[in-house]
């Protein structure tokens, strides 16, 4: 895939593609912002431009140096993901022994780092002393969620390409334009901030179930909050225990609608399809109750990540939802 194929990020295209043009490549980039936003694929499309025989601003992907990176198979491309949670020493100082071979086809090699942010401290600091004096015709791509992830010296030493969350709307008409059923499009693309990420959830066979689990939770937990508690231990007796935060941000997304219905802003709804119900539903309290009800979802969000039991806060989500 080239630079000019993936999807958004007219920033970090607009960046890359005039250090290839110009001929002022970076020796090191940190490609910054959330997971599924891209980062991987423009790394990769970078790489592949850097080594395309045509030396123009993007890669033409027919030469053999575009057809070897496409299939992993360039000898002077080294792509290291963490091994076990973090990127160790042992990994960092290999990759300076590979760079500082001889390049095997061109007169550039390209590292690429991925989750950049699990370097153990002593391979940061080798990596540090490694982008000080870095190998003639080396650039290394490390990927991160944002410079505040990295420390600060080793920042200090990389340009960094800034990744931001797509707009839903043009995510759900891509995700729609590849075959994806349009509700499912919309809903992931209000909770992945890239393609990618969206393509993983809809790529789960259990999402449109858990959206079928959304709505019904959205309306018992008001009216018949014994149903919604039975539902939600049924499903725990399956694999919601995993999913927990992605139903509690579905959850949000959908007392979100409630707010914008009864303001008048049904062409705004991601559950479009259950219109008429979240209609009622907005009638039945004021815009406050759901407002907090969403923020309610996204602190028991937060609860499970402080290791609180997830169907125990899933449960006193609901409750308190019903409480008002």
């Amino acid at each position: 895939m080239a630079i000019r194929d993936i999807p958004g990020q007219p920033a970090a295209k607009a960046l890359l593609r005039h250090a290839l043009r110009t001929g002022k490549v970076a020796h090191a980039y940190l490609f910054a912002g959330p997971p599924g936003t891209g980062r991987r694929a423009m790394a990769l499309a970078f790489a592949q431009a850097l080594f395309c025989e045509k030396g123009e601003d993007d890669a033409c992907g027919e030469c053999l140096a575009c057809r070897k990176v496409q299939s992993g198979n360039h000898p002077d491309l080294r792509v290291i993901a963490p091994e076990g949670a973090s990127l160790k020493l042992g990994q960092i100082l290999g990759l300076q022994r590979e760079m500082s071979y001889r390049s095997m086809e061109s007169a550039r090699k390209a590292a690429i780092l991925e989750r950049a942010e699990t370097m153990t401290p002593e391979a940061a600091n080798s990596l540090l002393k490694f982008l000080e004096e870095p190998p003639p015709g080396l650039t290394a791509i490390l990927i991160a969620p944002g410079p505040k992830a990295l420390p600060p010296t080793v920042v200090s030493r990389m340009q960094v390409v800034p990744f931001s969350p797509a707009d839903p709307a043009e995510l759900e008409e891509a995700l729609a334009a590849e075959g994806h059923p349009r509700m499912l499009a919309r809903l992931a693309a209000h909770l992945a901030p890239g393609l990618d990420g969206c393509r993983e959830l809809l790529s789960d066979k259990g999402f449109a179930e858990l959206r079928n689990l959304v709505i019904q939770l959205g309306e018992e937990s008001v009216s018949r909050l014994p149903d919604a508690l039975l539902a939600v231990h049924r499903a725990f007796r399956t694999d919601l225990a995993g999913r927990a935060e992605l139903l509690l941000g579905m959850l949000a997304l959908w007392y979100r609608d409630i707010v914008l219905a009864g303001a008048g802003r049904g062409d705004r709804l991601v559950f479009a399809d259950q219109a008429r119900r979240i209609a009622e539903l907005a009638r039945r309290r004021g815009a406050g109750e759901w407002i907090r009800a969403a923020e309610q979802a996204l602190a028991a969000v937060r609860r499970i990540r402080a290791n609180v039991s997830p169907q125990l806060a899933l449960e006193h989500f609901l409750i308190s939802t019903r409480e008002g």
